[in-house]
């Protein structure tokens, strides 16, 4: 297929790579705060077995960038999340949070914090610009706020290593997970983290001019054919093996971080104030009425992840809902991410998966399904 025979407008953008990715097979594609991401390369068993064995490159540019700069940009950044920043150095990584004013999830984004006063968001998908852009109205504090040309790709995978290290020498071994360096490429503008939607070892390449989108594509691809590199999408498989949450499936306005287990994202002890502490606060202190589980599922082996939520139910009444189901290959098992009424949330309780092709039975597991310490991404 050509380029042009995708498209649904000028109003859904396209990625530096889009062109590149379809010329390397991308064969499907949707969308992602507002731009087309590749979710096609064909088989997505085979994708996940590249995934972890080898390596692939994903176009992850909707991955949008908030800059965030200005005399008092780390105290308005955190004002945005519940987790404390106060320790967060240059040059490091972390995942947080993004709540409203009732303690509700707006996105879980990677913060990267390039100095002092500047930072860049790295969104999930939701408008957390605008959002940003709103708040700053009223914060009377002096910062800038703008969507900067950055567009990251994904380089994931046991091999990523040895690919990176053949793109950049013996010093990006040294990078540390969940840390950051600004680097060149044949004098392409670029920022490097540690991180990745994979559970994987994996990085994260940041180029910062999109004219360049081409030329940086082909270099890695270049650069990791030894190695078994491949053009892929985000694995389903593999981020569900690793209880890696998918905003708007797994979590959304209406889901709270200790729904989730992510208490360790909120601190409400620290001095500083920010939005959606006070309901925290209660949250945490009456308690929650449901929460994310595992589920194994027994039924035969799903073609690809749940395109609608699917009920939980227990002796005939609806106790919750899968959120994000899949077939793992390597696990042998259908395994899903569910949010579930927690007097049924017990390790291993007995329910049942209303599917598209009827009612089934599952029970109860802890999750991540797969490496639970993720020592495969920290290696």
């Amino acid at each position: 297929m050509q380029a042009e025979d995708f498209g649904f407008g000028t109003q859904i953008r396209k990625s530096p790579y889009f062109d590149a990715t379809v010329r390397w097979g991308a064969q499907g594609f949707s969308v992602y705060n507002h731009m087309y991401i590749p979710r096609d390369f064909g088989d997505p068993e085979q994708n996940f077995w590249t995934l972890v064995n080898d390596a692939i490159l994903c176009d992850v540019a909707v991955e949008r960038q908030v800059e965030i700069t200005g005399p008092d940009a780390a105290r308005f950044v955190q004002m945005l999340t519940p987790r404390d920043l106060s320790k967060m150095a240059v040059g490091q990584c972390k995942y947080i949070l993004i709540t409203n004013a009732a303690g509700g999830i707006l996105n879980d984004p990677i913060l990267l914090r390039q100095a002092e006063n500047h930072f860049w968001i790295s969104l999930a998908d939701s408008d957390i610009l605008l959002w940003a852009q709103g708040v700053a109205v009223h914060a009377g504090m002096d910062v800038t706020i703008t969507e900067p040309d950055v567009s990251p790709l994904q380089l994931q995978g046991p091999k990523s290593g040895q690919i990176m290290q053949a793109l950049f020498g013996d010093d990006i071994l040294d990078l540390k997970y969940y840390w950051h360096r600004e680097l060149t490429l044949d004098g392409i503008p670029l920022l490097v983290s540690r991180t990745g939607w994979s559970s994987e070892l994996g990085y994260e390449i940041y180029l910062r001019d999109s004219a360049y989108g081409d030329a940086l594509w082909e270099r890695i691809m270049a650069a990791g054919v030894e190695f078994g590199l491949k053009p892929g999408h985000t694995s389903s498989i593999r981020r569900i093996e690793g209880g890696m949450l998918s905003y708007h499936a797994d979590a959304d306005t209406n889901t709270n971080p200790y729904e989730l287990g992510l208490d360790r994202l909120v601190d409400l002890d620290m001095p500083a104030d920010f939005i959606g502490k006070a309901a925290l606060a209660r949250i945490a202190a009456q308690g929650v009425s449901r929460k994310q589980i595992g589920l194994i599922i027994d039924c035969a082996p799903l073609k690809g992840p749940n395109t609608t939520f699917w009920p939980i139910t227990r002796a005939g009444e609806t106790i919750g809902k899968v959120t994000s189901a899949v077939y793992s290959p390597r696990l042998q098992q259908t395994i899903a991410l569910a949010m579930i009424a927690v007097d049924h949330a017990q390790i291993g309780t007995a329910v049942e998966v209303v599917t598209p092709s009827g009612p089934t039975n599952a029970t109860v597991v802890d999750r991540p399904f797969y490496d639970p310490k993720k020592k495969l991404a920290a290696a």
